[in-house]
């Protein structure tokens, strides 16, 4: 790592993005992630066509003595026509520019997207006749090859405007300095592919699966059957003791960097059973040794989902 000198920015300004593309889900909360980074100072503008996309990445890039934005938040969802086909060509192309573009994926469970839209009476914009639990699963469908191109998949089904604000807010301020700092240890599953924005992996592929003992198959790593399957193995305690070691070396040196977010990304098969249960054993030993952790599942519902259908 390149230490900082006189002349560098400060370290935690090179974690803030130039562009946040926030998309998902209808429903999910990008209307109020767009408030929080508006909030944070970002240029925020809502269903930019897609052909927008370079010039408003060239006003970005420009000098902002000059007129350039310094930073801008922009909503693209389902709304825009050619966002599903050209959406990664003009990422990719953004990239190239040399920003730096982080994309959100916005999402929550099909009960609570139900429960939103009946709350706000609002028609959902992939609605056809068929009823709201259809236009849901069409656009959840829609949207998947979007998915795989987020840098972080955030799941509201949990999260109230508020917490869903606070959250944003500490992830992407640029003030942080001085403040604890945050660990988010991810659980997915390397079949759905690596999160784009890690700062650590670990591979817990090692472990013994409980996917194939039938009585746990259809359980997830929350459950307690499958914890203590899994805990009455000396591999999965030996793996816990060293990872929770290693973190708690490298945690301070990362802070002492500059860092003010940290994610630790822990995948096994399908990111349903190994990898749910070490990643909240691990923000739970991390939090008894005095940091900011818990813990997040990318994937642990995708298999319930897919077995339903």
């Amino acid at each position: 790592m390149v230490r900082q000198t006189i002349h560098d920015p400060p370290a935690i300004e090179s974690n803030v993005p130039d562009i946040v593309i926030i998309t998902g889900l209808s429903g999910s909360g990008m209307s109020s992630a767009t408030n929080a980074f508006q909030d944070l100072g970002y240029f925020c503008v809502d269903n930019l066509p897609i052909t927008m996309l370079p010039t408003f990445g060239r006003l970005v890039n420009d000098d902002e003595d000059k007129g350039g934005i310094r930073r801008a938040a922009l909503v693209i969802d389902i709304r825009e026509g050619g966002f599903l086909a050209d959406f990664e060509k003009q990422l990719k192309a953004l990239r190239a520019s040399g920003l730096k573009v982080t994309v959100l994926f916005f999402e929550a469970s099909d009960d609570v997207l139900q429960y939103r839209f009946s709350e706000t009476r609002r028609p959902h914009p992939a609605e056809s006749g068929d009823g709201l639990l259809d236009a849901i699963s069409d656009e959840r469908e829609a949207m998947s090859k979007i998915r795989l191109l987020a840098n972080q998949i955030i799941d509201t089904s949990d999260h109230t405007v508020h917490t869903l604000r606070s959250f944003l807010l500490e992830r992407f301020s640029p003030d942080r300095e001085g403040a604890p700092m945050r660990v988010q240890v991810m659980s997915f599953g390397h079949k759905y592919g690596n999160p784009g924005d890690l700062e650590l992996l670990f591979d817990v592929r090692h472990l013994p699966n409980p996917h194939f003992v039938p009585e746990l198959k259809r359980l997830s790593g929350h459950d307690s059957r499958v914890v203590k399957y899994l805990r009455s193995d000396n591999e999965v305690k030996e793996t816990l003791k060293r990872f929770t070691d290693l973190l708690s070396y490298l945690l301070p040196l990362y802070k002492r960097e500059g860092k003010s977010y940290v994610t630790v990304g822990i995948g096994c098969t399908g990111g349903r059973h190994r990898s749910v249960m070490i990643a909240n054993a691990l923000a739970r030993s991390l939090r008894r040794a005095g940091f900011d952790a818990h813990a997040s599942h990318r994937d642990v519902r995708k298999v319930r989902r897919s077995q339903a259908r």
